[in-house]
């Protein structure tokens, strides 16, 4: 298997001044995902998550957007693309915690998948794992990890064959058999978050590697990430948080899931050690394969 087929590394998200010298040219005016792709081979697309506002009013991906992203990248380029929180959220953000929940139309909708997928189409083959990234599901939004697995099997019918699609869920008691179990009987490819108070990876993929589908999705997050903002003073061209011990398991992962003939996706990003161009830097030199 050729080593982009099996692993491909990125970031999550491209556009940083703080960058230049890095991955982009200093002074220079340029299209910037075409200056990336010319350095990576995917990324992750966060902006078209943040769709849902006040009002049940949603926002998808502009189509001039969409062809211009599609027009600055080279063939066989590929976006890991989360989906929009209009899809994923069971109800409206809400910061005051006694406030009462607003529940969100869309929550699952596959009339509104059909419409976002529709203004994916000028990506074309570059269009990668689709990751529907949900919150913490307390009680109060979802009784229990059956009632998401029933919920999800539902909608997941009725979903067009021929994209790659992922989940990653932020409970930590959803980590067991039968998410995992769901996943592998519907051939949806795992998100494994190192961060945002979840169990490290490293234990969840010890447990759990034996019934995973494509693509593998691994995204590595900071735990610390206001603390990291006030290190950085959001300049991400420097590491400020070594985790080079995390790195030497992350490698024993990748390798194991080369051998298992996976399909893997790395995101990583700045809030991880404080650059993430460094940190694939060092996640490079530590695979030699790459």
């Amino acid at each position: 298997m050729a080593t982009e087929d099996f692993l491909r590394i990125g970031t999550c998200s491209w556009k940083y001044d703080s960058w230049e010298g890095l991955v982009y040219p200093r002074g220079k005016e340029i299209n910037y995902l075409k200056e990336y792709s010319s350095h990576f081979s995917t990324v992750e697309v966060d902006q078209w998550f943040w769709s849902l506002f006040k009002g049940n009013t949603v926002v998808l991906p502009k189509p001039e957007v969409v062809r211009e992203y599609a027009e600055s990248v080279p063939p066989g380029f590929i976006f890991s693309i989360k989906v929009p929180n209009s899809i994923t959220l069971t109800h409206h953000y809400n910061k005051k915690k006694n406030a009462p929940l607003i529940p969100n139309p869309h929550f699952l909708s596959t009339e509104l998948m059909g419409k976002f997928l529709q203004t994916l189409e000028p990506l074309g083959d570059h269009i990668g794992p689709l990751m529907f990234q949900f919150e913490y599901l307390n009680m109060n939004k979802m009784a229990s990890l059956a009632h998401f697995t029933e919920m999800f099997d539902v909608f997941l019918q009725g979903l067009p064959a021929g994209y790659k699609y992922c989940i990653e869920i932020r409970n930590p008691n959803y980590l067991k058999d039968e998410y995992f179990d769901f996943l592998e009987d519907h051939h949806l490819g795992p998100v494994f978050l190192q961060g945002y108070y979840m169990p490290s990876i490293f234990e969840v993929y010890g447990k759990f590697k034996d019934r995973l589908s494509d693509p593998v999705v691994i995204r590595l997050h900071g735990l610390d990430r206001q603390g990291i903002e006030e290190r950085t003073k959001n300049v991400w061209d420097n590491i400020v948080d070594p985790r080079d011990d995390e790195l030497l398991q992350l490698r024993n992962i990748v390798n194991d899931l080369r051998e298992r003939r996976h399909q893997v996706f790395l995101n990583i990003n700045n809030h991880y050690e404080g650059s993430a161009p460094r940190t694939i830097e060092k996640i490079r030199a530590l695979l030699q394969f790459v």
